[in-house]
Order: structure tokens, then C-alpha cells, then sequence
């Protein structure tokens, strides 16, 4: 399962304050292109669906689809400033275009 970073779960959370949603898990998707370039999905969703995982990071909720499992184990979501913008990123390590962060 993924995690996310607290600046990412207080950005979520603000999210969740400001439209109301509070009992909506967080759920991410990721779609494999054909040249395995990872694109991701994010949204609120009070669904369930056969075969998701879920779990709680940082006091979110989240949900992630069967399909989408492997494809996000040992990720985070954080949220960060990119050139003057914040912005959610995904450090995936599964994602053939993942690079580490330097420190």
C-alpha cells in the first residue's frame, strides 16, 4: 500500500474541509501506458469496489483499486513547491521513471 507525506495529508485534509467530503476515503489509481510510462489519478470516492485495498496514513483514509495495488506498494504522495507551485508528486519506486530524491 502507498503512504502520504504529513505536508500531503494536511493539503488533503484542507481539501476535505473545504468541499465537505469528510466520509470520502482518498483514492488513487495508476494506469500502465504501453511504454510503461505510470499515470496517476486521485480523487475522493465513497465507493467500494471488489477487491480494494485500503488503509490510513497521516489520519487519511485511503483506498487504492486491485488493479492498481502492486503498481503502488511502497509509494508516497507528497506535496510539494515545484518552481513556485505546490504541487502533489508520486515517489513510486515501481514507476519505471521514478528517480530518488537527492539529498
Amino acid at each position: 500500500m502507498f503512504t502520504v507525506s504529513p505536508e500531503a495529508a494536511a493539503q488533503i485534509k484542507l481539501s476535505i474541509a473545504e468541499t465537505g467530503i469528510e466520509a470520502q476515503p482518498l483514492r488513487v489509481a495508476v494506469e500502465k501506458s504501453a511504454t510503461g510510462e505510470f499515470h496517476y489519478q486521485m480523487g475522493f470516492d465513497d465507493s467500494t469496489k471488489y477487491g480494494d485495498a485500503k488503509a490510513v496514513s497521516e489520519s487519511v483514509a485511503l483506498v487504492v483499486d486491485a488493479a492498481s495495488a502492486n503498481l503502488v506498494e511502497g509509494m508516497m504522495v507528497d506535496y510539494i513547491d515545484l518552481d513556485g507551485k505546490m504541487e502533489f508528486v508520486f515517489m513510486n519506486p515501481n514507476d519505471p521513471n521514478y528517480k530518488a530524491p537527492q539529498e
